[in-house]
């Protein structure tokens, strides 16, 4: 039985060989990778599913953060997005530092921007609130590197020491290359894969200045009081979810509700003192708002509020749009509505 059911499949791959090699060929080809990402909409996301903390208060209303949906560019996403109504080609090129710049350091990136973003969240909203947080560790990741330094170093290079002292920040770093020589090597120990190793970058000058042509993020590890807890899927990623992250934070660490029984959306990165900061693609978030009925959007100061304006009116929208300068205004704005009928 074995032999018969063997010489059958023997017999329709004989038959049947080339086109599957024209099948696989051409699959193949429509899965080659371009330098594109594709948005193909707006979504939102319920934050009570991505924010946990012990004895929270409970809220009639809801926030979501709102999202753009992105496919990774290849020639078929490519050639679809010319058919499809509302796939929108954007170039990976947007997203570099520089040209040579792989999407894996641009995905790694976004990655820690998000993990940026949180932080500040986190800062902002126990500050709101009166509640204890201490920062356990702290950690400096390597976001860009440049050409001249990228054979010793990588973009996710955790760097602990820079010649054997630790850097706070940026500007610390700055600082100390201001007192080396222009070729001269710097020792800097880095974590790689989960090893400590030793590297060196040469100090040279661009536009009159000493610099390693690398670029960090800080990133904390906090222990907070009462225990929070953040889940957030592998393949999300960017800043922009920053300012709802505060939000529905400090509003399940305090008694009052901010929500007052709406269904608020928003969007916009958040940095430590608070102040809210643009995002792109609001015009897909301010559909997806819509779509999935939103009665509150909360947008960013400046061309994003001024962009969701002119879309709501030009479509007929009807959804509130606020105005986020600082978390501070966002919540006076939404201390103001009164709470809603059911």
């Amino acid at each position: 039985m074995f032999n018969r059911l063997y010489e059958k499949v023997k017999t329709i791959m004989k038959e049947n060989y080339k086109g599957a090699l024209l099948l696989l060929l051409l699959y193949g080809v429509l899965m080659y990778p371009l330098d594109y990402y594709i948005v193909t909409g707006g979504g939102t996301i319920d934050t009570k599913n991505r924010v946990q903390i012990k004895n929270s208060y409970k809220q009639k209303g809801s926030l979501h953060l709102a999202y753009v949906e992105e496919l990774k560019g290849n020639v078929a996403t490519y050639l679809l997005s010319y058919i499809i109504p509302h796939w929108e080609r954007t170039s990976a090129n947007l997203y570099k530092i520089e040209d040579k710049e792989d999407i894996a350091s641009v995905d790694f990136r976004s990655r820690l921007e998000l993990e940026e973003s949180i932080n500040a969240a986190i800062k902002v909203s126990y500050e709101k609130a009166n509640k204890k947080f201490v920062i356990e560790n702290e950690h400096i990741y390597i976001i860009y590197v440049s050409e001249k330094n990228d054979k010793n170093l990588k973009v996710g290079d955790e760097l602990k020491l820079v010649a054997g002292e630790k850097i706070k920040d940026l500007d610390a770093l700055r600082e100390m290359i201001e007192t080396y020589e222009v070729g001269d090597k710097v020792k800097l120990t880095i974590l790689r894969d989960k090893k400590e190793k030793e590297v060196e970058a040469e100090v040279y000058l661009e536009e009159g200045r000493k610099i390693l042509g690398i670029s960090i993020i800080k990133s904390y590890d906090y222990k907070t009081d009462p225990e929070l807890k953040l889940i957030f899927n592998k393949s999300e990623s960017g800043p922009s979810g920053g300012m709802m992250l505060s939000l529905d934070i400090y509003n399940k660490l305090t008694k009052k509700d901010i929500t007052k029984g709406y269904k608020i959306v928003g969007t916009g990165t958040i940095d430590e003192k608070g102040k809210v900061g643009e995002i792109g693609g609001v015009e897909y978030k301010l559909m997806g708002a819509v779509k999935e009925k939103a009665d509150i959007f909360i947008a960013p100061s400046g061309s994003n509020y001024k962009e969701a304006k002119k879309i709501a009116k030009k479509k007929k929208y009807k959804i509130k749009i606020i105005e986020a300068k600082t978390i501070d205004n966002v919540l006076e704005e939404l201390e103001k509505l009164p709470n809603k009928k059911k």
